[in-house]
């Protein structure tokens, strides 16, 4: 047996230490610096059996390496798909991220419930019945998903080598142990130890593995950082408990882009796809009321209409409130001020609330022109017409500045029955032919003349 030995990590961010101290240098916090046993034995192969049959890797030219059989293996859910860039590479490892309760062993459950090809649950979490009553819930009916409930790294492999899955989905990464290391589950170094076992069996069987990871009081993955650099793939999801809308998008992706993201329901019976969000994001009313205004913004690659409402009153106390819920308030109150200096509108003495619909948070400078046009409308009492929506940045000096690929947000609102967007005169469109208006103005107060 080899000798045991220790050392000192920070639980924060994973800093390796010779010592003990009070504070960490590099995350600068205190106490949280631990001694753990980092080797316990001489480490064998995950798959000790047939260890001696695996081939070496020996270098191959660029050229000559053959990719034709790694097709990708698409699921039933086109919102995953949409996010990795098409499916589950073969061999990558995919870390998912989110607030506790926010959905994800519902939605990697469910996912998993309807595969094609044969996968293994490892739950570290719950037990077999647990699961069992969620996935009644979600889908009864699946022949191809196989629960277990194990922490232990050796014992899973045991498992995987009797069971030989298509795909392993461990809930959840900060659960499991190995022999190898003494330290306690969830410490730096069993997540390091676990996480590169399993990297180990993922790229040597072309088995796709996926992690769900916990995150900490900040919104990071709990851990160390480096485990997100291990992975190939990490993915957060996101969302409000208080709301029913849930995001799923890639902080990394070595195979595809980032920039996509995917949109859920929360139900009673899982996660519904919501394949085109406009029409829930934007109220229906029959009546037209004053403060409401659409923007045409960007999540992702995908173009987005959702309702901006602001509530402009008189202000009861001595200092008037700024208040806004899913909007940067300091860019609200530039606004407010572009408003006061360039347009004359003497908001100062006035309370301004501004929310945007559907509890998400959006930061696409796009939509200020919206911001702008819903507390003009609430200011004068006067509703805008319902097919009306903006898409363009406000500067400083009261210029309508203009937006990324606006030609695609004129397209999603024309695809949604809106008659007029407004864009900056500054953005070069080569539309031709379009149903709905284009109304390209050049500073606050066109905008002034069209809703006053």
């Amino acid at each position: 047996m080899a000798k045991v030995k220790t050392t000192f990590f920070c639980q924060n961010c994973g800093t390796q230490y010779s010592k003990w101290q009070g504070q960490c240098t590099a995350c600068k916090e205190w106490n949280t610096i631990a001694e753990e046993v980092v080797q316990k034995a001489e480490k064998s192969d995950w798959k000790t059996a047939t260890s001696a049959s695996i081939r070496v890797s020996k270098p191959l030219l660029i050229n000559e390496i053959d990719v034709s059989q790694e097709a990708r293996m698409v699921t039933s859910d086109q919102e995953f798909n949409r996010v990795l860039g098409g499916g589950i590479v073969p061999g990558s490892l995919i870390l998912l991220g989110g607030e506790p309760g926010i959905g994800k062993s519902t939605l990697l459950l469910q996912i998993a419930l309807k595969l094609a090809y044969k996968t293994l649950y490892v739950s570290g979490e719950e037990s077999q019945k647990q699961i069992k009553m969620r996935a009644e819930r979600i889908n009864p009916n699946s022949s191809n998903c196989y629960i277990l409930t194990e922490t232990k790294t050796q014992n899973i492999f045991k498992q995987i080598e009797a069971l030989e899955p298509d795909i392993v989905v461990i809930d959840s990464i900060q659960t499991l142990h190995s022999d190898y290391i003494e330290s306690s589950s969830g410490s730096i170094s069993q997540i390091k130890e676990c996480t590169t076992e399993l990297i180990k069996f993922a790229k040597e069987t072309a088995t796709p593995v996926i992690l769900i990871g916990h995150i900490t009081k900040d919104g990071n993955i709990a851990g160390p950082k480096i485990l997100e650099h291990m992975v190939d793939t990490v993915l957060q999801f996101e969302g409000d408990r208080n709301h029913v809308f849930r995001i799923l998008r890639a902080h990394k992706n070595r195979f595809g882009s980032t920039n996509e993201l995917g949109i859920y329901e929360m139900q009673g019976s899982g996660l519904r796809e919501v394949s085109n969000p406009s029409e829930i994001l934007i109220s229906k009313k029959d009546e037209e009321l004053s403060g409401n205004a659409v923007a045409a913004t960007l999540e992702g690659m995908r173009p987005l209409m959702i309702e901006v409402q602001a509530l402009v009153s008189t202000a009861v106390y001595g200092t008037p409130q700024r208040s806004a819920t899913g909007f940067n308030a300091k860019r609200l109150n530039m606004l407010l001020a572009v408003l006061e200096k360039r347009a004359g509108f003497r908001l100062g003495a006035k309370d301004v609330f501004l929310n945007i619909t559907g509890g998400i948070t959006v930061d696409d400078p796009a939509i200020d022109l919206a911001v702008v046009a819903a507390i003009l409308s609430s200011n004068e009492d006067e509703a805008l017409p319902k097919d009306f929506c903006f898409a363009a940045e406000v500067g400083l000096s009261g210029e309508i500045r203009p937006v990324q690929r606006v030609e695609q947000r004129i397209l999603e609102a024309e695809k949604l029955g809106f008659s007029t967007i407004f864009v900056s005169k500054y953005n070069k469109i080569s539309l031709k032919n379009t149903v709905i208006k284009i109304q390209l103005i050049s500073k606050i107060e066109d905008l002034v003349n069209f809703i006053v």
